[in-house]
């Protein structure tokens, strides 16, 4: 007697709650791809509004919090770029297009990346903390070379630091050289 009863509440329960479909039949009613969201989620769109949010914190003196938040974006920026990376790699042969699309993809991630490391190191030299932000300064020149504008200011900065005392011309002669 119980288990008719059991299923008859189960099936009401179903009607009444739409919400507990099976996530396959979800996925159908729902047009909007999850990950494309501009502000959750893993995409390019959803780290800018994270980097967003620590721009909105370092403005107004909340450094701790810009920390968090950059740090959170240049995780989301490095998983995006490794990502792309990946499949980038699996398709190579099989199919041209995929390739090339998540080559840009990975680039832009790379170039987001960078952008993130300059300002969680600003945010860190603020907190007294030079120390830290030297690692991010190297990694933004071996990710964007150190002739391009990311790299020469990563550069720029270890010079102000301290840490290279060699100023570098950004691929023009330097007397003396």
């Amino acid at each position: 007697m119980r288990r008719p009863f059991a299923a008859l509440s189960l099936a009401a329960l179903a009607l009444l709650a739409p919400i507990a479909l099976p996530a396959g039949v979800r996925a159908q009613e729902e047009p909007q791809k999850v990950l494309e969201s501009t502000s959750t989620g893993l995409n390019l769109a959803a780290v800018n509004a994270k980097v967003a949010q620590g721009d909105a914190a370092a403005g107004a003196g909340k450094l701790a919090q810009a920390k968090t938040d950059y740090d959170q974006a240049r995780l989301g920026a490095q998983n995006l770029a490794r990502f792309y990376r990946n499949l980038s790699g699996s398709f190579r042969g099989l199919d041209a297009r995929i390739p090339r699309e998540m080559d840009d993809k990975g680039r832009q991630a790379l170039e987001l990346q960078a952008a993130i490391d300059l300002r969680l190191a600003a945010v860190l030299r603020r907190m007294n903390q030079p120390e830290v932000a030297v690692p991010l300064l190297v990694e933004v020149i071996q990710i964007m070379t150190p002739s391009s504008p990311q790299g020469q200011k990563a550069y720029q900065t270890l010079v102000e630091l301290g840490f290279v005392s060699t100023p570098y011309a950004g691929g023009t002669a330097v007397p003396g050289s």
